[in-house]
């Protein structure tokens, strides 16, 4: 990232724009979109439309892996004890904002839709399995895993977003969306002098954001099996899960950049926001690209020079028929474009240019978590017959407006930048960790 420094603005400066409120139009309008969307859902669900749970399996897995990886990133800063993001990574912890109502709805499907989202739901015990998935699709272990490992992940990624707003909260005067001033005194009971205060959270999120990365990594494996490679229970891929929460990291960071954008021009805040930023989320996006490109062409390429029937069978069900003009989509828009069009410094810094790949990236991936459950359920179609229409475009809609009004809730009830980290005169101290206790230098590592 950018090795320039920028001098520490005052706090009375920050404190200024904290507020702020977003414009009470675009959370009305995000709130419509959920509502109707999740009429649509639930007028299909209760008439029994296998499609309105599929539309609904679909979303669940594009924004709950960007909510997640969203977090992941920002808890990857703490790992790196990066000092180029404070003023804008706030922005990515509210997609935090998400993760319950991701658990709620993941809980819905797995409880009460689970016979419209896996072809397999009635299989195990049946004898068509191999012993090995008949036990591990088994329905009480499927559910136990469902909710202790989404539910760990929620946990320790609110766990950690509250470490870091209770450090702005805690110096700030009061303010926010009346809907959090609880969630905000609680955060400011018990807060100690700034200079421990420092320490002992950057301490206490060290190991949280060690144990998070190994939590994300094998949990979102976990949950990418079970909820999308196993609707085609007899593919297996060591890649999948990989490929799977890297594509919600890059879509993650893809609406980042847009975000810091319409950020920085909401608060007025071009000294606080810079173009070092933008180039710097920009070449995060390309890198992140390249990096899912690579996921995918090797998974690919290694199930096509091992040509055996268990695993080509889903890619040659995917290219051919009805799916192939989804699945080329997918890589081009999700890696062809961005990939070629990012290649250049002045793409990542003008907006229209890094909007437009942004977008692609987006589309690109909601095509591929369609391709990832839609085949599964439905095998080969003739060109034509393609199930993509209403049902998905409505419960989309819903999911997207969902995100969106609780992702504002989240921005206007705490603070939206880093005081603390931007302001403290002692911000830079963590750079050489001290003892939370004593306030000693640590001699070498944390």
């Amino acid at each position: 990232m950018t090795a320039h420094e920028t001098p520490a603005p005052s706090r009375e400066r920050v404190q200024a724009i904290l507020y702020t409120p977003i414009p009470a139009i675009i959370k009305q309008a995000f709130l419509a979109m959920a509502v109707a969307g999740f009429a649509v859902f639930t007028y299909g669900a209760v008439r029994g439309n296998g499609r309105a749970w599929q539309a609904f399996h679909v979303n669940w897995l594009f924004f709950t892996t960007i909510a997640s990886a969203a977090v992941m990133f920002v808890a990857v800063q703490r790992i790196t004890t990066a000092r180029w993001s404070r003023s804008v990574i706030r922005i990515l912890e509210g997609f935090s904002a998400f993760l319950p109502f991701a658990f709620i709805t993941l809980m819905l499907t797995v409880f009460v839709g689970n016979t419209y989202v896996y072809p397999w739901w009635e299989l195990p015990g049946t004898g068509v399995l191999i012993p090995a998935k008949d036990l591990y699709l088994g329905h009480g272990f499927f559910w136990a895993r469902s909710i202790g490992v989404l539910g760990a992940i929620v946990i320790l990624q609110l766990w950690y977003v509250w470490t870091s707003v209770r450090l702005d909260v805690g110096i700030s005067p009061e303010g926010g969306a009346p809907w959090a001033a609880g969630i905000r005194a609680a955060m400011r009971r018990g807060f100690g002098e700034e200079h421990r205060e420092l320490h002992s959270t950057h301490s206490r999120q060290g190991w949280m954001a060690v144990v998070m990365a190994l939590l994300f990594g094998f949990g979102w494996c976990v949950l990418a099996w079970d909820h999308s490679m196993s609707l085609d229970p007899h593919f297996f891929s060591t890649m999948y899960g990989w490929q799977v929460f890297m594509g919600g990291w890059l879509v993650a960071l893809m609406m980042f950049s847009g975000l810091v954008r319409w950020f920085n021009g909401h608060l007025n805040a071009q000294d606080l926001i810079t173009e070092k930023q933008y180039h710097d989320i920009g070449k995060l996006c390309f890198a992140f690209t390249a990096f899912w490109g690579y996921l995918t062409f090797s998974q690919y390429l290694v199930i096509w020079y091992g040509n055996m029937a268990e695993e080509t069978h889903f890619f040659t069900l995917r290219l051919t028929g009805a799916w192939t003009p989804v699945t080329v989509s997918v890589a081009v828009l999700t890696f062809g474009l961005p990939f070629f069009g990012l290649l250049s410094v002045k793409a990542k810094l003008w907006t229209p240019t890094m909007m437009f790949f942004a977008a692609c990236s987006f589309v690109g991936l909601w095509l591929q978590r369609y391709t990832e459950v839609y085949p599964s359920i439905y095998g080969p179609l003739a060109k034509g017959e393609l199930p993509l229409g209403k049902w998905e475009l409505a419960i989309f809609v819903g999911f997207l407006g969902a995100f969106g009004w609780l992702y504002a809730q989240f921005m206007d009830g705490f603070p939206k930048m880093r005081v603390f980290l931007m302001t403290s005169p002692f911000r830079d101290e963590v750079q050489v960790p001290c003892d939370p206790k004593t306030m000693e230098p640590l001699p070498a590592h944390e």
